[in-house]
């Protein structure tokens, strides 16, 4: 994405910039938390904090701190409503703030697709008679996922109980939030976790059963981690994560082989509507006057053209912002991307734009928090109920009643452990 940046901005300041006399200069490269620090320290203007910058990279959530110190142009005001109207209306709506103005505009977003490597699966799916299309719900997952684990567990015979995993969700909080979405519900009462509302049991159920049979993995780290030693077959994360899955899986006894990326829409439970989450962060313009402030539309306007914008996003793993984008103009861009991986995920996320609807996440005060501790609450009880189940008889160990019981109890623990932590 750098490189790609650096070469944009090279392009723009010897073309439009020449013609505007406009000069874009980087001053600062940082990854997203590091970034959103640097501009929050700036915003309170703590000691040794960095100059804000006339344009930068921010998340709502920084653009919220930004805004209440009323350092942001309202971008209303600088595109008219026939430009704003060309890009994606949901990444439009993502960059209004509570109090309707227009602060981050839309330059890559992200959602989640499924992740498989085809070369596993499909030497599993010849003897077993698994099916690829039966992973595009999470039901059909766990079914294949229990499938993959007997699978597994008989290649050793002679050793009880040590089938693979075979799947991973990136985010256990975005399962869950989109989840209660594609199922008509929310995650989310009064900035909290609504625990009393059945369909975010099914969902955590969902997770923490097959995890505690060791179907699904239980990590604290990215799918991709795991996706490199073969302990998993596929995974649901962000397309920015494209780029990361190997190309060569490496066992654990130091053997290669050749791995294949297969990339699906996002799963669905069943009944459920298609919708996958949105995310991604936009440009917002810092107030300073009126000259500069023009300047940075006019970079803007240029940045975010249909053309420019894919050429951005096409070797990065995320998503165009405009309707045009996702047109014409993608299809050509498809066909002429050479990486096999990334041309699947381009096609994948077109017929994605088409298809679902794409959940924002909602912006309240301590709701990052509130991932950290449902994931790690999340993790650390699935793990202590995996060992658990692993040293119940066998004769238990396959009983629907013992899952259930463990299930119910430990979601009743979960509750306190959240509510204790918030």
């Amino acid at each position: 994405m750098k490189t790609t940046m650096d070469e944009m901005i090279e392009e723009f300041n010897g073309t439009i910039g020449v013609k505007e006399r406009i000069t874009i200069n980087v001053t600062s490269i940082s990854g997203s938390s590091t970034l959103h620090d640097k501009l929050t320290m700036a915003a309170n203007q703590d000691p040794g904090a960095p100059e804000l910058p006339d344009i930068t990279t921010a998340y709502p959530k920084t653009a919220m701190i930004l805004a209440d110190k009323d350092l942001l142009v309202n971008l209303s005001d600088v595109f008219t409503e026939k430009e704003l109207s060309a890009f994606v209306p949901r990444f439009i709506e993502e960059g209004r703030l509570s109090d309707g103005n227009l602060y981050v505009l839309p330059t890559a977003k992200s959602t989640e697709v499924l992740f498989i490597n085809s070369t596993i699966f499909n030497r599993f799916a010849s003897e077993s008679g698994a099916k690829l299309e039966d992973l595009s719900t999470f039901e059909g997952i766990a079914k294949t996922a229990a499938l993959y684990y007997d699978w597994t567990d008989k290649k050793t015979p002679d050793i009880e109980g040590d089938g693979k995993t075979f799947y991973m969700p990136d985010s256990l909080f975005n399962m869950a939030s989109v989840g209660c979405k594609q199922l008509g519900s929310d995650l989310f009462v009064n900035f909290g976790i609504d625990f009393n509302n059945p369909v975010v049991y099914r969902v955590w159920e969902y997770y923490f059963g097959s995890a505690v049979q060791g179907h699904t993995a239980i990590f604290d780290g990215y799918a991709t981690d795991l996706a490199k030693t073969g302990e998993i077959v596929c995974s649901t994360g962000s397309t920015a994560g494209v780029l990361f899955y190997p190309e060569n899986v490496t066992y654990p006894d130091n053997t290669t082989e050749p791995s294949e990326l297969e990339i699906l829409p996002y799963p669905v439970f069943e009944d459920g509507e298609k919708i996958a989450v949105q995310r991604g962060a936009g440009m917002c313009v810092i107030k300073s006057d009126k000259a500069k402030e023009k300047a940075a539309g006019i970079f803007l306007k240029w940045f975010t053209s249909p053309e420019n914008n894919l050429h951005f996003v096409s070797s990065t793993g995320y998503l165009p912002v405009t309707e045009e984008a996702f047109g014409d103009i993608m299809l050509k861009e498809i066909n002429s991307v050479s990486n096999p991986s990334i041309k699947k995920l381009l096609q994948v996320s077109r017929q994605m734009q088409m298809e679902y609807s794409f959940y924002i996440p909602p912006l309240f005060d301590g709701i990052d928090t509130l991932q950290a501790t449902y994931e790690n609450n999340l993790r650390a009880l699935a793990e202590e109920a995996r060992n658990a189940y692993q040293e119940q008889p066998n004769s238990l160990i396959t009983s629907p009643d013992v899952l259930t019981s463990t299930n119910s109890e430990k979601y009743d623990e979960f509750k306190k452990l959240i509510s204790t932590d918030n």
